[in-house]
């Protein structure tokens, strides 16, 4: 076996430990910022909200793009060959989640609310400056609880089956969903062609979050016999089909609820409730949360490692 051979369970490694250093160049923001151009053109060339037909375009324009990137720079001699490692690490985001969940928890327990609110912001779209103790952490347990599919498993499980390539092909489309994929009149139609290709690429990955979580709870002695009951029924009230299934399990494991109202670009969307009713997030629950989705995700790494060597 050579080196390469262990690329998945080296990425984990790597994205534990470097997260994404401040600084370093990353291929998302490159990502990011291509699609701005394509979002600000669709507007000039639609003469408003671009149609369905340019953002479903602009999508593939964009992952040709990608393809043609990541193809360039690993067949550099030498170059090319750490570059598969750079990307098949950069592709995770579970170490920088856990880091920024952290801030946001260890400034809540300061009582520095007004900081946690604005460490919160970088975390998720919605609308923070407004919410409470209560309200900062049960978003925060929501968005690492969903982020352990979207920023971790979905895009092992496409480097474990297709390598960095297929994993920032993922990339792309998880990136395009989550600055596009709202169902608002800017962007019903620009994001379409993205969202629903994330629900398809993600869709078996979210229901494995689920099964690795719902083992780790069993192991670490929480409630898994009443997430196995109740969790798949909260799942299917979410809007995506993807989305529910790893907060619904991680609600009832850890006992706090998810959902409400939340604030997004101005409008008030009620989402809905998942988990115990009228349960509040405390700093145990948070960390009870963090110990679960590392434990799930090293189970999810060595499986996909098992996995990976076994297609060589």
């Amino acid at each position: 076996m050579e080196l390469m051979d262990f690329l998945p369970l080296i990425a984990f490694g790597l994205d534990l430990v470097l997260g994404d250093p401040q600084g370093w160049p990353h291929p998302v923001r490159w990502i990011g910022w291509l699609a701005r151009r394509l979002e600000d053109a669709g507007r000039l060339f639609c003469g408003g909200c671009p149609s369905r037909a340019y953002g479903t375009g602009a999508s593939l324009a964009l992952l040709a793009v990608t393809a043609f990137g990541y193809g360039f720079v690993t067949i550099l001699p030498l170059i090319g060959w750490l570059a598969m490692f750079y990307f098949a690490y950069a592709g995770l985001a579970l170490g920088c989640l856990f880091k920024e969940g952290r801030r946001v928890s260890a400034l809540l327990d300061a009582g520095e609310l007004e900081k946690a609110r604005t460490a919160l912001s970088m975390l998720v779209s919605r609308d923070t400056s407004a919410l409470d103790e209560h309200d900062c952490r049960r978003t925060l347990a929501e968005t690492l609880s969903e982020n352990f599919n979207d920023g971790f498993v979905a895009p092992f499980f496409w480097l474990c089956l297709t390598g960095p390539f297929g994993l920032w092909l993922y990339k792309t489309v998880s990136t395009l969903d989550s600055m596009w994929g709202y169902r608002t009149a800017e962007y019903e139609n620009l994001g379409w062609f993205a969202a629903r290709t994330d629900d398809l690429l993600a869709w078996i990955p979210a229901r494995l979050s689920f099964g690795a979580l719902l083992f780790c709870g069993w192991i670490m002695g929480l409630d898994w016999r009443e997430a196995w009951r109740r969790a798949p029924a909260d799942a299917r009230k979410m809007d995506s089909p993807n989305a529910g299934w790893p907060m619904a399990v991680c609600a009832w494991l850890c006992g706090g609820g998810m959902g409400g109202s939340a604030i997004y670009f101005g409008i008030i969307k009620h989402k809905p409730a998942v988990g115990p009713e009228a349960s509040v997030w405390t700093s145990s629950m948070l960390g009870a949360l963090e110990r679960l989705l590392f434990w799930s995700a090293l189970l999810v790494a060595l499986l996909g490692q098992w996995l990976s060597l076994a297609l060589l």
